[in-house]
């Protein structure tokens, strides 16, 4: 069952330090910061500025322990921005299947969690979970900051219940 993140996600210091405990938490869980891989499958770039910006020093998602890697073989996370086009669709499906399990898929934004404005076009793939599965849904246009950190966290959230449930059996 995939997830949705509140749109709006919060924008107060409290929040962001709630949210910075929680990762610190699931970190120690699974012994590592969680690594994330950005996938850009067609979008306006809205979402993608709002992944940067996530990234640099404002919410500075490396302090909680966020790590964006280069290679989907190294990620536990893949990001997905965009309404998958059908240029993009392979590289899409590559991706996924180069990321080493236990992984989870973060829809980020209208586009891969709908189609958005690309609804029902022949040209796109969209909502994603029609190509690949998708654990968490941010939505927006462009969803803010921090509703991709709150998204990280309940990916981060199942990625725990998977190991848990891995280690029992």
């Amino acid at each position: 069952m995939a997830i949705t993140v509140p749109a709006n996600g919060g924008s107060n210091s409290p929040e962001l330090e709630r949210l910075e405990r929680r990762i610190a938490q699931l970190c120690r869980f699974i012994g590592r910061s969680p690594w994330v891989f950005h996938i850009n499958s067609g979008s306006c770039n809205g979402c993608d500025i709002e992944i940067i910006a996530a990234l640099t020093p404002r919410y500075d998602a490396e302090r909680f322990g966020v790590k964006l890697v280069g290679s989907p073989r190294h990620a536990d996370i893949l990001l997905v921005t965009g309404p998958v086009t059908n240029q993009s669709l392979e590289r899409v499906k590559l991706a996924y299947e180069q990321t080493p399990e236990p992984k989870m898929v973060i829809a980020v934004g209208a586009c891969p969690t709908g189609g958005g404005v690309f609804y029902e076009s022949p040209f796109t793939n969209a909502p994603l979970d029609r190509v690949i599965p998708v654990d968490v849904y941010v939505p927006g246009c462009p969803p803010r900051p921090e509703a991709i950190l709150q998204g990280v966290v309940l990916a981060l959230e199942k990625l725990v219940e998977k190991l848990k449930g891995g280690s029992e059996k």
